[in-house]
């Protein structure tokens, strides 16, 4: 099966502004929040993205960003990748659906299809899925518009 490719395409509706939804992602305070601990963004082209989903580290380079509309990842080879050429895209689409509700769209692609690819495959789309699910609730409850807890 060489050359052959897997993908796969995940969205969220989401009933707050567009601008929120962008935020959640660009700020890595509130990255950190609804995806894993650690989680660091520099939003910017040429900027990157990091977070680590138990045994998937995603370790992006930011190579499209388009405020407040899209921002699209290169991933580069971590721990947890098969070994081997591969360019991995995460392409992240915000629309804005009304003034109070937001799609987030995930369109992934470039993973080989060899089988040896197969589990960091699923990992990766499962930890995705989640981790947006988790942004929706995080988002609609309000969570990141609360202030941050005062550290003794």
């Amino acid at each position: 099966m060489s050359g052959a490719y897997r993908s796969f395409a995940h969205r969220v509706d989401i009933d707050v502004p567009v601008q929120r939804v962008w935020r959640a992602f660009t700020d890595s305070r509130l990255l950190e929040k609804w995806t894993a601990r650690g989680a660091t963004v520099s939003p910017r082209e040429n900027g990157s993205l990091r977070v680590v989903f138990g045994a998937i580290e995603h370790d992006s380079h930011i190579d499209v960003l388009t405020v407040p509309q899209r921002m699209r990842l290169i991933l580069m080879p971590t721990r947890g990748m098969p070994a081997g050429e591969a360019a991995i895209v995460e392409d992240f689409l915000f629309e804005r659906l009304s003034p109070k509700a937001a799609a987030v769209r995930l369109l992934s692609s470039g993973v080989p299809s060899a089988p040896v690819w197969v589990t960091y495959y699923l990992q990766k789309r499962r930890h995705w899925e989640l981790a947006l699910t988790r942004l929706k609730v995080f988002l609609e409850k309000g969570l990141d518009e609360q202030p941050p807890a005062p550290r003794y």
